[in-house]
């Protein structure tokens, strides 16, 4: 990796929290920056959105960086919301995303973290990803991290992401899965 600092391009503060949180942890912890930009976001599968985000962003500021994209995939809809779910939560809130699922047995669904890491502009970004898989379920828990309140992974011993302890959640969410591979990519590379 180069030695200009790596940035994380995202305007979220609980994502920013989270990833610092994790990427602190273990015997060789990566220290990142942040900064927001305005980013278009191309429709997609979320391995093309991811693509086309770091791209632009390694543009952008000129320098290594990540991207991080969320889905969340109700299994009855075929994938969908997927990565336009932080759209569906915006529009329609976590009763609205239930409802979604009305009529339907399955309330399966997978959380899915996509992160592009870019060594600058011009490179092929390289992706990494992490699933957490588990069910919609009515909102439980703060309602402070976009639709945390709603998925109750399969392995949380009944809790949404929202009830979790924040450090519990770190060691099974989506989130952690992918940082960890892109984690590793980046000591390998050091």
């Amino acid at each position: 990796m180069a030695s200009q600092n790596l940035v994380f391009v995202t305007g979220n503060a609980n994502k920013l929290k989270e990833v610092k949180a994790i990427l602190s942890q273990g015997g060789h912890p990566i220290e990142i920056d942040n900064q927001a930009l305005d980013l278009p976001e191309i429709q997609g599968t979320t391995v093309e959105v991811a693509i086309e985000k770091c791209k632009r962003a390694a543009e952008l500021i000129n320098g290594p960086c990540i991207t991080e994209d969320t889905a969340l995939a109700f299994i009855a809809l075929g994938g969908l919301p997927g990565p336009y779910i932080k759209h569906f939560m915006a529009e329609l809130g976590h009763e609205g995303l239930n409802k979604m699922l009305v009529g339907f047995d399955d309330k399966g669904a997978e959380a899915i973290c996509t992160f592009a890491y870019s060594a600058g502009p011009g490179t092929e970004p390289i992706i990494f990803e992490g699933r957490t898989a588990g069910k919609i379920v009515p909102a439980r828990g703060t309602k402070v991290f976009g639709w945390d309140p709603i998925f109750e992974p399969t392995v949380s011993g009944g809790q949404t992401y929202a009830e979790m302890d924040p450090q519990e959640k770190n060691k099974i969410s989506h989130r952690y899965k992918a940082l960890d591979k892109l984690r590793t990519y980046l000591q390998s590379h050091a």
